[in-house]
């Protein structure tokens, strides 16, 4: 019966593409059918979620194909559950003595992103994490993916594949506390384990530029015996023979002129010899002021990929996987609660539940309970009060670089245009208002165009990654 199930595999792969197949169905197998139920094993809940919504109706048609009769599908997170609770057995042994320690911040195994990014220093620390810069705790399978991110993780299993290939260079950008730094390092590792020969370097701009000046300024206190040149050199050098350079917050670049010209030259020798080069920033090339235009053109050769806040149904699958890990029983009431009221980033999300679970452990009370008392002021929930209608009109207005005034005009010039639909559209998302009353804040005609411009920034969103980075940033802006 197993047997067939590498046959179920096979199908659901040729109606995919490859990198969709690899991000969604990796690890995931038959565990068992009985009475008409198939029980299909996911390695985590947040596959579960995804796989259930995205691919349910091929599993069963492929299924139905190979011969398998059933009445029922039913997707379980198998893997992770069995190491939660064994982990969880362990702690509870081992350390009765510091239940709260333990329980919010494990020591070994599942990290989630915003656990890691606190220890995601660069070449400081690169004799802890085998002299590469990486830190072999980030890893895809510890890597949560979904709607918000899956375009990128496709990306880096390909460059796993092959890379210097296709995806060269691989440029990504989305705001801080997305996981941005996770998937890169977890890129690397994973090229690392499959070919141990790579010569991979992660290095973050601040340090390249850091290592950069120190060679400058060395090399002109030694300029009587060495030539400047022959030093800076020689720091390029240290870089072209990488089969992998990963550089992380790329945005650090700006303003800094000798190190783009230094990075220019490495990155050119790199992709002329099909060296993988993969870099981060919370901005796009073309919104990195004072980069250099050559530059900033190499970069945007095979197109930006962005980490986009998830939707409400991911934040909640994110929770649920978080929880999971830590051996958490959360209702979803709690989950929704917190999915609810966080609009900035996944870093914000998981501290949250983190922040709800230590307050119930310490008042020795249930998370949902906790909810339901009124017992937790949500840091998020507070600052979410403040946010009005005119609030979103001025941190809009400002994101485009016009005044209220103009955004709430009758004004049709593109610019003021689109920052009106932002408004609108961030009005109905963040504050939940009815058209109505966006069409009189905004100033518009009526209902109607206040329901075509939030319609509009819907659809353009998918495609149009400058738009999506000011709504972003106007989001964001909101909440600080």
């Amino acid at each position: 019966m197993f047997n067939v199930w590498n046959n179920v595999l096979a199908e659901i792969e040729q109606s995919l593409s490859h990198e969709a197949f690899a991000t969604w169905f990796s690890g995931v197998e038959l565990l068992s059918i009985n009475d008409g139920i198939v029980h299909i094993g996911t390695p985590n809940i947040f596959k579960v979620e995804q796989i259930k919504r995205r691919y349910d109706g091929a599993v069963r048609a492929a299924l139905a194909h190979n011969g398998i009769v059933f009445n029922e599908v039913i997707y379980e997170a198998v893997n992770s559950a069995s190491k939660v609770k064994k982990k969880a057995r362990e702690v509870d042994s081992s350390s009765e003595d510091t239940p709260l320690k333990q329980s919010t911040a494990p020591r070994t195994g599942f990290r989630t992103t915003s656990n890691l990014l606190r220890n995601s220093s660069a070449t400081t620390a690169i004799t802890d994490f085998n002299n590469n810069g990486l830190n072999p705790e980030y890893s895809l399978d510890n890597f949560i993916i979904g709607t918000n991110n899956d375009l990128a993780v496709s990306v880096a299993r390909s460059i796993i594949e092959s890379p210097g290939g296709r995806f060269n260079p691989f440029f990504l950008y989305g705001g801080p506390g997305l996981g941005k730094t996770h998937l890169v390092q977890a890129t690397g590792n994973a090229l690392a384990k499959k070919d141990p020969s790579l010569k991979i370097l992660y290095i973050s701009t601040n340090d390249f530029y850091t290592e950069f000046i120190n060679l400058i300024r060395k090399s002109r206190a030694n300029s009587a015996n060495n030539s400047p040149g022959s030093q800076i050199d020689d720091f390029s050098q240290k870089f072209r023979h990488l089969d992998v350079l990963i550089i992380d917050d790329f945005q650090m670049i700006v303003g800094k002129e000798a190190s783009q010209n230094a990075f220019f030259n490495i990155f050119n020798d790199l992709h002329q010899h099909n060296k993988q080069i993969i870099i981060t920033s919370d901005r796009l090339p073309d919104q990195l002021k004072t980069l250099d235009a050559r530059l900033s053109s190499r970069l945007n050769w095979t197109g930006p990929i962005d980490l986009q806040m998830p939707n409400f149904e991911d934040k909640c699958a994110i929770l649920k996987a978080k929880a999971d890990y830590m051996g958490k029983e959360v209702d979803d009431v709690v989950i929704e609660y917190i999915a609810e009221n966080i609009r900035t980033n996944i870093r914000d999300l998981e501290g949250e539940l983190n922040r709800i679970l230590l307050y119930s452990e310490v008042r020795n009370i249930s998370p949902t309970d906790v909810i339901a008392g009124g017992l937790f002021q949500s840091h998020a929930s507070s600052r979410r009060s403040l946010i009005s209608p005119k609030k979103i009109i001025e941190k809009t207005a400002k994101e485009f670089e016009i005044t209220p005034v103009e955004l709430t005009s009758r004004s049709r010039v593109k610019t003021i245009k689109t920052a009106r639909q932002v408004a609108m559209y961030l009005m109905s998302e963040e504050l939940g208002l009815s058209t109505t009353n966006i069409a009189r804040e905004v100033g518009v005609k009526d209902h109607t165009t206040a329901m075509h411009g939030i319609k509009k920034i819907k659809t353009d969103l998918k495609t149009d990654y400058s738009l999506r980075e000011k709504v972003e940033s106007s989001r964001t802006a909101l909440y600080n």
